[in-house]
């Protein structure tokens, strides 16, 4: 990917559904009566609106619908961040919570890290690796969640 509004694109999409995604985990959690988990959710979807809103500033976005609506590259035909959802229901415990919060997180880190290993723009390369440093800090704290509750 060598443009960086095609880049900043792809990044509004991957935090906008990142962002919802753990709305909808953390809801979950309070159901469960977890607030520790709750509030690390409800602290990540805050993260994922922030880096949407830098990444639609820095690409001269208005509004969400100024996006283009096709022409994005997805490793899997969908935005990284968009884990199997599907699993989120009554029965869902903690542990699994999380588990689908790191493997979303963690697929949002490997298409940053991708991007800026593949990119011939430095300024995407950069961006990128910026995106990926502070999935990262995601990762090691889902990481760190789940050694607690398991």
């Amino acid at each position: 990917m060598n443009g960086i509004r095609k880049f900043l694109a792809h990044a509004v999409r991957l935090e906008a559904e990142s962002a919802r995604r753990f709305d909808e985990l953390a809801e979950h959690m309070a159901t469960h009566c977890n607030a520790e988990v709750e509030a690390v959710f409800r602290q990540f979807a805050d993260f994922s609106r922030l880096h949407l809103e830098d990444a639609m500033a820095r690409a001269g976005f208005r509004h969400i619908r100024d996006l283009p609506q096709d022409g994005y590259e997805w490793p899997h035909g969908e935005p990284p961040e968009a884990a199997p959802w599907w699993g989120v229901d009554g029965l869902m415990d903690v542990e699994a919570a999380l588990r689908l919060a790191l493997e979303s997180e963690q697929d949002g880190l490997d298409f940053y890290r991708s991007i800026a290993a593949g990119s011939a723009d430095p300024l995407v390369k950069a961006m990128a690796a910026e995106f990926a440093d502070e999935e990262a800090e995601h990762v090691a704290k889902l990481h760190e969640l789940l050694a607690r509750n398991e």
